[in-house]
């Protein structure tokens, strides 16, 4: 859907109306949906959501189409009121999740009170969840997306449409879920590969660093053996794995760039991009490489068991009507 069909907007972020008004931000909460992989010849990141498959089940287990706007949740969570009732559930690593009015959970759906507030915290293993609500959050339309181009603001209002939702729960036999920490990640050789010796890439484990964010992961370890060359800037994408002038590695993420100078030394593979978004500081990481037929059957795989579980979860909420959700304005 393009932003000249998308349909009327509920009032954007931070002009007040139906939906949640935040009381405490947290740390780097934002609104997502599937970003804007159409503009990278601008040099606009992709951005969205980090972790595709938690976002699009979180989703359906609210009745949503896959690709609806949702807040992604990241490190600390933040507190909401509800300004009318609504329907959610928070979806991905297993955020604490409070009110003084009932008992929540991760996975789990409830419905919100009008002036009720919902306090989310901190969570054991992984990094990000999402906040999805029936109906789908509604903001502005820019270059084709409705994910925020900063985080939330406190006092900000999150205009969705009022809902009510049965408690449902998805536990923890999902298999897509990364929330514990990957460990090892499938990658496929790099451009500058030869430039390296791969026994000292893939023959130790790295940490992830707390110099992180949603644009890469700093890895520390042993420094590779950097070669006395140089190279002319070129395209990069999530998963690009690129080796800075100190020999050591950072891993593309969500939000970097388009084009970069350092040389790249791997390719994280399609299959396992969600789980850079679940990698937290400290994190063990260690790489392991795969032909490109493995890559693309793994990738298959995946896609099929997220399909089964959407629809799975859609199938069971048959004879329910969820609000219409506005969408994201770039259907995949």
């Amino acid at each position: 859907m393009s932003a000249s069909e998308s349909p009327p907007l509920h009032p954007p972020l931070g002009k007040g109306g139906s939906g949640f008004t935040v009381v405490e931000p947290g740390w780097a909460t934002r609104l997502v949906d599937g970003g804007r992989p159409a503009t990278r010849s601008l040099g606009v990141p992709v951005g969205g959501a980090a972790d595709r498959a938690s976002w699009m089940l979180g989703n359906a287990q609210v009745g949503n189409p896959p690709d609806a706007p949702a807040l992604e949740i990241a490190v600390k969570g933040p507190t909401l009121r509800a300004d009318c009732e609504i329907g959610c559930v928070v979806f991905g690593a297993p955020f604490v999740l409070s009110s003084a009015r009932q008992a929540l959970a991760s996975g789990r759906t409830f419905t919100l009170a009008t002036g009720e507030e919902l306090h989310i915290g901190g969570a054991p293993a992984g990094l990000r969840a999402y906040l999805c609500v029936a109906g789908g959050f509604d903001a502005p339309v820019i270059l084709g997306s409705r994910s925020a181009l900063e985080p939330v603001a406190r006092g900000a209002v999150l205009a969705c449409s009022p809902s009510r939702l049965k408690p449902r729960f998805v536990g923890p036999e999902r298999p897509l879920l990364n929330a514990a920490g990957v460990g090892t990640l499938r990658v496929l050789p790099g451009q500058q590969a030869d430039w390296f010796q791969a026994a000292e890439f893939y023959g130790q484990t790295f940490t992830v660093s707390p110099a992180s964010n949603r644009m890469g992961l700093r890895l520390q370890g042993a420094p590779l053996t950097m070669p006395i060359r140089e190279m002319v800037s070129e395209p990069v994408c999530p998963g690009s794995v690129q080796v800075t002038r100190d020999g050591q590695c950072i891993i593309l993420g969500i939000d970097g760039q388009t084009i970069g100078g350092y040389p790249k030394i791997a390719q994280v593979i399609r299959a396992d991009l969600d789980a850079l978004g679940q990698l937290r500081p400290g994190d063990p990481v260690s790489f392991v490489q795969v032909d490109l037929p493995t890559a693309v059957g793994l990738d298959r795989q995946r896609r099929e068991l997220l399909h089964e579980w959407i629809t799975r979860l859609r199938v069971s909420l048959q004879g329910t009507t969820p609000p219409s959700s506005p969408g994201s304005a770039n259907r995949r």
